[in-house]
């Protein structure tokens, strides 16, 4: 376009100089060997013009001739070029696609059209078909020579990283994780690996100092860089929760501030205050972290505050939180748990019963068992509340890669994935269609609850003896005397000697553990009468 435009206003410029000399007419004398030549102005200017065009034409022509071998050679070699691109193009498609004897035949096709220094694409094409092969020697060969180029050096590093993390080889993919991150910190994956990598080491604020980086170079959204942040302090000042209380305190407030429903953070944050006797602001910090997100361990943690406190003042603790978050499934089970230990076990139990019928999970029914055991004692009211906690789902619980944990960790013990913790609640049961009975309910299970069972008296009063005889069947209860008693004797036999006493022997004043009424042996028959001295 541009050139068409600078032809046009050549054309414009030539046809205006000749109108101009159109215009102004003269002639142009000439002397040229003692002639004389004479003519119009304009006739020699097109000479002039036809000419310089002849000069041009006759220029160009020579030069044609005396490069067209190399233009010919050119033209060749282009041809060539294009065509071992060609085959580098289907070659890659077919290694995408899994192809390896395709891949293959077009890798050795485009080297022999193109060559390798010149191309390093085609030590990517051979490696990939060595890995759809199998074989992986050959393949960190070839990402050891792209690693080695300057043009190929990160697609070299990432082939070397994923080989190494195939083999278990971890020491080796963190060090071309971090070659790479090093050279070229705005990879995702490199510096995201190191990351973790350093992470994993404990390395907090060289990690730190890596998630800063990749925030500066917009590798990952300012969102995401604060979470991770967040995450990084908090591992942080729990290491120094036991020797730098101040340290782990500035770390976790400094997390709040970048995530402030973060609950490990509030939690190190409120340890690391009760340490320096400062209650009240670690109150403060579990009270707004709890009307973000009641979570149990800020509840467990905002009510055992104080160490001296009384199960009263506790109970007073966790209603404040209940009223905070009223009608809240965790509210409802910390105000429960709390009347349990005061031994208010009206108040327990109906925010007991209240949280299960919010949410029916096993939690709630293990403190329902919980609390009649300890108010009645009934064991088949307790074996009623269990079997309703099998029924009933999992409770919440921090969860990373199919792992449930206790607490809460940086990393996932499984993958070591940054931030894989999450508190929700597993899978305890397999999928499936859900059958009528097989779900709990708590309003269900408090109609189908037994009785309580009145305890039964310890021993039954037998009857009264002398004081000053002492029996050796003194001790017998009331149940092995009186079926006797009742017994009717049997009809005496025909022609048969008088029915006799059973022969007792006497033991008078003797201690009642004494060895001689261990060793005493009363005959059951005939159950008639029992003769006390």
């Amino acid at each position: 376009m541009i050139r068409l435009l600078i032809f046009a206003v050549l054309v414009l410029l030539l046809g205006y100089g000749f109108s101009w000399l159109a215009d102004r007419p003269g002639d142009l004398s000439l002397v040229w060997g003692g002639e004389l030549y004479q003519t119009k102005l304009i006739v020699a200017a097109g000479i002039l013009i036809a000419l310089i065009a002849a000069v041009m034409v006759v220029w160009w022509f020579i030069r044609l001739i005396w490069t067209s071998p190399h233009s010919v050679t050119r033209y060749f070699r282009a041809r060539k070029r294009d065509r071992g691109y060609q085959a580098l193009s289907t070659g890659l498609i077919a290694a995408g696609a899994g192809n390896a004897l395709l891949a293959r035949k077009m890798a050795a096709r485009s080297r022999g059209l193109i060559r390798a220094d010149q191309e390093p694409l085609i030590n990517l094409l051979e490696a990939q078909a060595a890995l759809i092969e199998g074989k992986h020697d050959e393949a960190r060969q070839k990402f050891e020579l792209m690693a080695n180029d300057p043009e190929t050096r990160e697609l070299g590093l990432r082939g070397l990283y994923l080989e190494a993390k195939r083999l278990g080889a971890h020491e080796a993919a963190r060090h071309y994780a971090e070659k790479a991150a090093d050279h070229a910190p705005y990879l995702p994956w490199a510096a995201q690996a190191t990351l973790e990598y350093r992470s994993q080491a404990g390395d907090w604020d060289e990690a730190i100092k890596l998630l800063d980086q990749q925030k500066i170079a917009r590798v990952i959204d300012k969102d995401t860089a604060n979470r991770q942040r967040a995450v990084l302090l908090t591992a942080r000042a729990n290491e120094k929760l036991e020797g730098d209380p101040s340290g782990a305190r500035d770390d976790a407030l400094a997390a709040l501030k970048l995530a402030p429903d973060f609950v490990p953070a509030a939690l190190t944050a409120a340890k690391a205050l009760f340490r320096e006797d400062k209650v009240r602001k670690a109150a403060s910090i579990l009270e707004q972290v709890w009307k973000a997100k009641p979570h149990p361990e800020i509840g467990r943690t905002y009510v055992r505050a104080r160490s001296g406190d009384s199960v009263a003042d506790r109970l007073k603790r966790a209603e404040r939180l209940e009223a905070m978050r009223p009608n809240n499934v965790e509210a409802l089970l910390v105000t429960a748990k709390a009347a349990l230990d005061a031994r208010d076990f009206a108040k327990a139990r109906n925010k007991a019963e209240a949280a299960a019928r919010i949410d029916a999970r096993e939690g709630a029914f293990l403190l329902l068992a919980d609390i009649e055991e300890a108010e009645t004692g009934d064991q088949g009211r307790v074996r009623h509340w269990m079997a309703q906690a099998l029924r009933a789902p999992r409770d919440p619980a921090w969860l990373a890669d199919g792992v449930v944990s206790d607490k809460w960790l940086p990393l996932s013990p499984i993958t070591g994935r940054l931030d894989a913790f999450e508190w929700k609640a597993p899978f305890g049961q397999l999928e499936g269609p859900v059958e009528e009975g097989t779900t709990a309910s708590v309003d269900a299970a408090l109609k189908s609850l037994p009785p309580v069972r009145e305890a039964a008296p310890a021993t039954a009063a037998a009857k009264p003896v002398s004081p000053t005889v002492a029996s050796p069947v003194a001790d017998l209860s009331v149940m092995e005397l009186e079926p006797a008693a009742k017994k009717p004797a049997p009809p005496p036999a025909a022609k048969s000697e008088p029915a006799k006493e059973p022969e007792t022997k006497p033991f008078f004043g003797g201690a009642p553990d004494d060895p001689g009424v261990k060793d005493l042996k009363l005959e059951p028959e005939p159950k008639t009468r029992l003769k006390l001295f």
